[in-house]
């Protein structure tokens, strides 16, 4: 029997935890439409949802997500006609990457296996990126003589640079865990039976924190690869301002005079 389309993302909040995981270990987690819409609106809630504070982005089985699924799945197709695939990138792939950059809480991805195609670019939207030892990441749009989405044009060469970039996206090699850590795509990499702790001892720390100033700190961060440097100290600037009128921020100057621990409440 085919999985109910409510049951392909799991959700759950624990800790202040939001777990997002793709659950169609079957298909190696590619995503359909209705999974695409799914961590989209859950993302979105998660921003305003003042019990999460973090966000795991996850998936079951062997693989993290193997793209987009071809096969079924999408929203209903008629006769195409010129503008419709930009639409539909606009409206899918690069919706999804958007709701990641955007998401007002750090968003960690916990991959567990084979990230491919929008797989491995969701991935890499996140603001960390843990990766089980098996996992593997996959430019493999050229492979299918297809341009890459998704944002990956965007998002590989701040990540690595623009001839890495290139090397990856014309030839399409599968990037094995320990070599994406060593090129800056991953930040730790663990034992396969390690991953689900390491990814909760990172979210719950996470949570932990002043979550107002983590959303504008990620924030300055992404928009500083885009801007000039008076454009950057300018945002710099009003993040400070408006954070200071945080209770967070407040808590954390008392806490260093007292010399005691900060106890954040994320507001």
């Amino acid at each position: 029997m085919a999985t109910a389309p409510e049951d392909t993302v799991l959700h759950r909040i624990d800790n202040g935890v939001a777990w997002i995981t793709l659950n169609r270990p079957e298909a190696m987690n590619a995503v359909t439409w209705d999974q695409r819409e799914r961590v989209i609106a859950l993302l979105g809630e998660a921003s305003a949802d003042p019990a999460v504070r973090a966000v795991v982005l996850t998936a079951t089985g062997k693989g993290f997500c193997a793209g987009a699924d071809l096969r079924g799945g999408s929203a209903p197709a008629g006769e195409r006609v010129a503008g419709d695939v930009a639409r539909m990138i606009r409206l899918g792939a690069q919706r999804l990457i958007t709701a990641v950059l955007d998401c007002e809480k750090p968003v960690l991805a916990a991959v567990n296996g084979t990230a491919a195609g929008i797989g491995a670019h969701l991935a890499l939207a996140c603001d960390l990126v843990i990766a089980a030892e098996p996992a593997r990441f996959i430019e493999v749009f050229v492979r299918r003589g297809l341009v890459p989405d998704g944002g990956g044009a965007y998002l590989l060469p701040r990540l690595i640079g623009p001839q890495k970039a290139k090397e990856l996206m014309f030839f399409g090699d599968a990037v094995p865990a320990a070599e994406a850590e060593r090129l800056g795509l991953v930040n730790r990499v663990v034992p396969a039976e390690e991953l689900e702790a390491t990814a909760r001892e990172w979210a719950e720390r996470l949570a932990q924190g002043p979550t107002r100033a983590l959303a504008m700190t990620k924030q300055l961060v992404n928009a500083s690869l885009d801007g000039d440097r008076a454009a950057a100290l300018a945002a710099e600037a009003t993040a400070q301002e408006i954070n200071m009128t945080t209770a967070d921020a407040n808590e954390g100057v008392a806490s260093f005079v007292e010399r005691r621990t900060p106890k954040y409440l994320g507001r």
